[in-house]
């Protein structure tokens, strides 16, 4: 199974708000892939689930970690790190 990695900085002056979450959550979901993400060097969390995306409580400045495992992982990956910074 395919496995890739992706690290950002979150540059939106609220982080990962409500509204970021709810969509990252869904597009996470969606993909049909495992996926986590973390906050720096915390621990992953589902990224499927919109309150524990909202509980790492990422503000601006903070870098994420995503880790997404399955088919077309690399597109997956690449996929949600361009949602995370489209909002």
């Amino acid at each position: 199974m395919a496995t890739a990695t992706r690290s950002t900085v979150i540059n939106d002056p609220v982080g990962i708000h409500a509204r970021p979450a709810a969509q990252f959550a869904q597009a996470a979901g969606a993909s049909g892939c495992t996926v986590t993400i973390a906050k720096g060097d915390g621990a992953p969390v589902q990224a499927d689930s919109i309150l524990s995306v909202m509980g790492l409580g990422v503000k601006q400045g903070d870098t994420v970690k995503i880790t997404v495992e399955g088919d077309n992982a690399e597109a997956v990956a690449d996929e949600l790190i361009n949602t995370l910074l489209a909002v």
